[in-house]
Parts: structure tokens; sequence; C-alpha cells
């Protein structure tokens, strides 16, 4: 598979977004930090710092994982062929394949997912090297496993393992399907939250800075993997130093002082994790593609109110959830929501509230029937600028910020 033009890897400084630091002082962090504690993003983006990131085998990282050759990765994917092809998002396509020992001797023979990036897209050299910074070290039951990389000439490829399942947004908003089960949105609701703590939880934190639907992968049994962490950056690296020169994430989800004043912290993942927990209840996605209009602006004034919170509920479910339960998550996703980065809770504190909303016994709400009656949408203009049935909330696609 050829691209569409060749160029120049090597000479590369991986800096863009991430900030390098000085000359003084932090020269020599990486020879400090002793072999103990994982390697950060900034260590690989300061070009000052005596780790070599033309030769990612010999780095930290390079124990766990595979080095593949792009013909390789050409053979398991049977020459990229459409056939194969899985999605396509900011970084580029993402191919099915699969490996075995007759590839990579001593490699378990299982199916992969092949991540290629495109010179073209929106993403780059920076954020495919990140994966490798994040993936290649950190390991959890609830991050997508990161099983190998090639880089080779102008070539930039990851390999992971594969999610039967693919990503939350196709399971939760493609047309012509079974709609989730109660219990399956709080499970993966708990087990995202479990990503999103273990990252925030590392040394140095990790703010996912792009959490969203379509960046949540599930397997045959709906085990739930935060994949895409391309944009994340070191939490210590964000203290007190917002910056409005590099925004990244996706309308709908980014936390409002973020978008406004580039102040990043865990509290922005955390706002994020809200919008999706409505995306859960609701069956909707985060922003309106026809009318640019945001979930958040129509379902937060609902969520404290037990009698208005059966409207927002996803239909589909037709009345089978826990009363109890949508009433603890819909008040647990308003807490997640407030534009006061403080009062928002820690993932600590979501995954502790989520576990016990696991596999209530409470008497289920009644068959559901949806019907919108004119007074209703009258009311839902005069409460938030939208009637209910002015909502279209089909065929959305994120939008980069």
């Amino acid at each position: 598979m050829g691209m569409k033009r060749k160029m120049t890897w090597k000479s590369m400084i991986v800096s863009s977004c991430y900030k390098a630091e000085s000359d003084d002082g932090d020269r020599h962090r990486v020879s400090k930090k002793g072999l103990s504690q994982r390697l950060s993003l900034s260590d690989a983006s300061n070009p000052s710092s005596p780790l070599s990131i033309d030769d990612l085998s010999n780095s930290l990282v390079g124990p766990k994982l595979h080095v593949f050759s792009f013909a390789q990765l050409r053979t398991i994917t049977h020459n990229f062929a459409s056939s194969n092809l899985l999605g396509e998002g900011g970084f580029g396509p993402v191919y099915k394949g699969f490996v075995d020992d007759k590839i990579k001797p001593g490699l378990e023979a299982q199916p992969v997912a092949v991540k290629l990036l495109d010179l073209h897209g929106s993403q780059g050299h920076k954020e495919w090297l990140a994966e490798i910074i994040i993936l290649g070290q950190m390991r959890h039951q609830n991050l997508v496993k990161l099983i190998g990389y090639c880089w080779e000439e102008e070539y930039r490829l990851l390999v992971y393992e594969y999610m039967a399942r693919r990503s939350l947004e196709n399971q939760l908003f493609r047309k012509y399907s079974a709609a989730l089960p109660w219990s399956t949105r709080m499970k993966i609701a708990l087990e995202a939250a479990k990503g999103l703590q273990f990252l925030h939880e590392a040394d140095p934190p990790v703010i996912f800075r792009d959490f969203k639907t379509s960046n949540i992968l599930l397997d045959s049994d709906y085990t739930t993997k935060l994949s895409d962490l391309g944009l994340a950056k070191d939490g210590v690296d964000c203290k007190d130093q917002p910056d409005m020169t590099c925004i990244m994430g996706t309308r709908g989800y980014a936390a409002p002082e973020y978008v406004k004043s580039g102040h990043l912290t865990t509290m922005s993942d955390v706002y994020s994790y809200g919008v999706v927990l409505l995306e859960l209840l609701t069956g909707k996605p985060s922003m309106d593609r026809n009318t640019g209009e945001f979930l958040v602006d129509w379902v937060k004034p609902l969520l404290k109110d037990s009698k208005r919170l059966c409207r927002v509920m996803d239909p589909r479910l037709e009345g089978l959830y826990s009363a109890d339960g949508s009433r603890k998550a819909a008040a647990l996703a308003y807490k997640c929501l407030s534009r006061n980065p403080k009062r928002r809770p820690p993932a600590t504190e979501v995954v502790n509230v989520l576990k016990s909303l696991q596999d209530f016994n409470d008497v289920f709400t009644a068959p559901f029937v949806y019907v919108v009656e004119d007074c209703c949408v009258e009311e839902g203009k005069k409460e938030n600028g939208l009637g209910l049935a002015g909502l279209g909330w089909k065929n959305w696609r994120p939008i980069s910020v």
C-alpha cells in the first residue's frame, strides 16, 4: 500500500503542543528518574533529553512491545484490503489483521487492529509517539493493549489487540440494532471510569484530553477498554500552564474551562466522562449534527428532577431500567458536568458510585411508550429553547475543536 507522498521523520523534533523543558535544571531529568518510574511524554518531546526517540526499541517502552516491519503488517492485513477496514479517524485508517508465531516468534496467535498514520490527517508523529509512550508502558484491564508498532521510512503504524464490538459510539448510535441493556450500560460506564482512574492515578498522572464514545472500545463480552491516547498529556506539565494555542479534543465533550482558557486538568476528563454518561442514559450523541446543539445544554437541567428524568432516558430501553439506578447515575452525571472543575468528583469517586449501581435488583419502571404531545414540546421550548421533537440527533460524527 503506497502513501501519497514521502516525508522524512528522522529529523523531526517532537514538540508542538508538548512543552519542552528548559535546558537548565531539567536537562538530565530522565537519567535522574531511574528505571522504576515510567517515561513521561515530556521526556520524549524534550530535544535536550538524553533519550533517543529515533530508537524506541532501546527506550523504556521497548521490552513490552513487538517491532513489526511494514511488509509483515501488509501481509497480516492482506495488503490493507478494503474488506479488512474497520474504520477511520483523525489518526488514519484501522485494519483488521491476524498475527501468530510465524509472523513474530513467541507471539500468541490472535486477531489484531492495525492503525496506519495518515500523513495528511489531523494527527501526526507526536500523537503516534504518545500512544507508544503511554500504552507501551502502562497495562490495565481497561486500557486497550498495544502489541507493537512499525517505524519504517515514512510509515508509522500501531498494532493493538482486536476488540470485537468496536467502539461504544458504534454500539450506542448505530441504526437498526438492538438497544444496549441497562445493566450493560452501567458495566461499560464503570469499566471506562476505572480506566480513567488508572490514568489519573499514574505517576506522573495522564490526562486523556479526548475522552469520548468513539475512544471507548468493547470486546465480545462488553469488556470496556480506553483507546486512542494520542492527544493525552502528562498532568504535571499542565499545572498553571493554560495554553490557548493548542486546544485539542472534540466538540460536545471538551470541558468549558479548557475550551475558554486552555486550562487542562484531570477534572477536564471528568467533565468529558459526564458527557459520555449522558449519552449512555439518553442514547443520544453529545452534539446534534444538524443544529450544532449540545446534549448537555438540553439534558443537564432535567437531571436533578426525578419526575422529568424519564423524559430524557433512551426510549429504546422501553422502560427496562432501574428507576433508582437511573436517578443515581443522573446525579453523578450532574456533578461531573459542573462548570466549576473543583466541584466535579475525582475518578475514584465516580468509580465508587458506579460500583453501587451494578446488578440493581429494585423494581424496574413500567413498559415505556414514547409519545410526544404538543404541550410537552411547548414546555421543552420554554425550558431550554429545544423541543423534544426538534432534536435530530441522527448520523452525527465527532468534530475536532
